[in-house]
């Protein structure tokens, strides 16, 4: 006799270019409101992995990385702040969720979300304008800010803000990394700008290595054989290209310090990304747009759970404006070099301007602030069902 299904609270959200189901840490299960196997097996089975098909039919994922996310929210712990923020990347084809990094992009997502289940002080929320939502990482241990728009008592999802790689316009929601550095270790790992970095099989290569938003090696577009301007298409039906990343990955992880070994790699596979920077170029996004040299800074082309992005995750965009706001930084010398507090990149989907701020403080680079503008959107609420095994 199989047992019946059982039914959770949840809402399906879009926060910037990603999508994923969030839950109130009180609306789990008992045995997955604590860390550890109850808890990764219920959001495995949420999204529908592992899935050998690759396609997380049974489950509330979309087959990539970027719609293959979990959020758990609760009253903060931390003093002036409101919610704890957990994120969880579950894989598509492996019994595996990552849980070492935040999703920039979902953080647009978390103000609304925490306003909605009452996580928020009613003081808090204004009748009309800006909801201030602090919020507490705590996969990074870190402080994010989100300005949350408030329309008559309640989140004002619409508008006319436009994010490219999002097809319809919301509400614009400005998010403010603080002190975005990464929770393991300074900015820059190395205390370099730029590295040598060795990849036996492959070839030997300068990269910029940093924990800002997320760790992230960037490498010259050129040195690995690419112009820059690559869609999805054109690097995620590539097994031997996809295989070379990871290897590349593996090695940078290593040189970063975040692992002791290439083989721990496929246990660590939410960070660090992997990313690779050009001077700008006249080109056509995934949607046929183009977009002139002009209007960007320099491009940007970077990887999550082992394939191309379809835009450019959040905290990567971190990364970026953090790396463009420090001299000498391979990301800093592909939009022309000199201080920077900002940069607009080209990524497949279209454009993105990020802001950020760096101060050298010791002899070593300190990120204070990083900013972007993302919109969100609840898609659909009420109760995910999973079987009760």
């Amino acid at each position: 006799m199989f047992k019946p299904q059982i039914k959770i609270p949840a809402t399906y959200m879009r926060g910037g270019t990603s999508k994923g189901v969030f839950f109130n840490l009180n609306d789990l299960p008992k045995a997955a409101q604590i860390p550890g196997p109850g808890r990764d097996k219920l959001l495995l089975r949420v999204i529908g992995s592992p899935d050998p098909y690759g396609q997380q039919i049974d489950g509330m994922g979309g087959a990539t990385s970027s719609t293959s996310k979990t959020v758990i929210l609760a009253k903060s712990e931390q003093p002036d702040h409101d919610v704890d923020y957990l994120f969880g990347q579950v894989a598509i084809n492996k019994a595996f969720v990552d849980w070492s990094g935040n999703c920039g992009n979902l953080t647009a997502a978390v103000g609304a979300f925490a306003i909605s289940q009452g996580l928020i002080d009613a003081s808090r929320i204004p009748e009309n304008g800006i909801c201030t939502v602090r919020i507490w990482q705590k996969n990074i241990q870190k402080t994010i800010i989100a300005h949350i728009p408030i329309s008559n008592g309640e989140v004002q999802e619409t508008g006319d803000f436009e994010l490219d790689g999002v097809t319809f316009p919301a509400a614009e929601v400005v998010v403010e990394f603080m002190d975005p550095a990464d929770g393991e270790g300074a900015m820059l790992p190395t205390g370099n700008v730029i590295d040598d970095l060795h990849v036996p099989g492959i070839g030997d290569f300068k990269v910029t290595m940093i924990n800002s938003g997320i760790p992230t090696i960037f490498f010259n577009a050129a040195d690995i054989g690419y112009t820059g301007t690559e869609l999805q298409k054109d690097i995620n039906g590539d097994a031997d290209a996809l295989a070379r990343f990871e290897t590349l990955r593996a090695y940078g992880a290593v040189k970063m310090g975040l692992i002791n070994d290439i083989s721990e790699a496929v246990e660590r596979q939410h960070t660090p990304k992997i990313a690779f920077v050009a001077p700008p170029s006249t080109y056509t996004t995934s949607s046929g747009k183009t977009v002139d040299a002009s209007d960007i800074d320099l491009h940007v082309r970077a990887l999550s759970m082992g394939k191309l992005h379809h835009a450019m995750m959040g905290t990567a965009s971190v990364a970026i404006a953090s790396a463009a706001a420090v001299p000498g930084t391979l990301v800093n010398l592909a939009a022309g070099g000199g201080k920077r507090d900002a940069v607009t990149f080209g990524h497949a989907s279209g454009t993105l301007r990020v802001g950020a701020s760096a101060d050298l403080i010791d002899q070593e680079w300190v990120a204070t602030k990083a900013v972007m503008s993302r919109s969100a959107r609840v898609i659909m609420e009420g109760w995910v069902r999973i079987p009760q095994d």
